[in-house]
């Protein structure tokens, strides 16, 4: 390690590429960390209907217009997996997977949330089924028969928007307590294992039974990504963050979805420019 990068942004989705342009722009001295693809989550999307400017646009076209206006920018990508960030201080040390290190005066954090372990099938059909936004592919399912696996209460707001254009909606709760849906939805207490399909899903497999369905939409909650940052505070099971995207570690921003729903790529892309124009702000005081 020889070089200590102004900041260190983890993460290649919307909110860490949102977040490296600006950072350029602003002439700072930048490693940008994650695939060199971008993210596949942003690629399978089917079509995307409320990015401004993009209307109706595949996740795939969004993707590749994402990593053009990278390369435009001249923003290399160092594709490393980060094990952990610890707060030196006035810097960060950052430990990856092959032992390497970086240091970065300020970093961050545009990681996403962990889905944690995949169903059957789960990844194989992302993209052609299987989706975990409902907001951005609901239109797709139109008068079609749709399963909703929620892992918290307030995914049942989700299956409610769902019923108003699917013909038909199963929601598969993972969780115990009430359910309050008052749509025409069925509830289907059950234990989800799978999808299934040739091309595109046709059943979700549950422990006790098969639905024949035309999409799966998997809501699950975030994974902590406390082991990540020692001492980041959180809120629930995401980084606790105020407007200006700032965790309560000096010089550590968090952006998109690892600040909390709704998980959406424009607004991702929003707080990535706020993290990026807070962590400018921080820099200035530490010279």
């Amino acid at each position: 390690m020889d070089v200590r990068y102004d900041v260190a942004v983890i993460g290649t989705g919307p909110a860490g590429l949102s977040a490296a342009i600006t950072l350029k722009i602003r002439n700072k001295n930048i490693l940008l960390l994650g695939s060199k693809t971008g993210s596949s989550k942003v690629e399978k999307a089917h079509e995307i209907h409320n990015y401004l400017g993009l209307p109706a646009v595949t996740g795939e076209k969004l993707s590749g217009q994402f990593m053009e206006h990278l390369k435009q920018m001249e923003i290399p990508i160092t594709e490393e997996n980060i094990t952990s960030v610890y707060a030196m201080g006035d810097y960060f040390a950052l430990t990856t997977k092959t032992n390497r290190m970086y240091e970065a005066s300020a970093v961050i954090l545009g990681t996403g949330v962990n889905f944690g372990k995949p169903y059957q099938g789960e990844e194989q059909f992302l993209g052609s089924g299987v989706s975990y936004c409902a907001t951005c592919d609901a239109p797709l399912y139109k008068g079609k028969t749709v399963a909703i696996i929620g892992d918290s209460p307030k995914e049942e707001a989700e299956a409610e928007f769902l019923a108003e254009i699917a013909g038909k909606v199963y929601y598969i709760p993972t969780y115990k307590g009430t359910i309050n849906i008052k749509n025409n939805i069925q509830v289907v207490w059950d234990i989800p294992v799978g999808v299934q399909g040739e091309y595109q899903v046709e059943k979700l497999i549950l422990k006790k039974q098969e639905l024949e369905v035309d999409g799966v939409f998997i809501l699950r909650e975030a994974v902590s990504p406390a082991s990540l940052v020692p001492g980041i505070k959180m809120d629930g099971n995401h980084v606790e963050v105020n407007r200006k995207m700032e965790t309560n570690l000096k010089g550590c921003f968090a952006c998109g979805d690892i600040t909390g729903t709704p998980y959406q790529y424009i607004k991702a892309a929003g707080e990535g420019n706020v993290a990026a124009i807070s962590a400018v702000e921080y820099l200035s005081k530490l010279n």
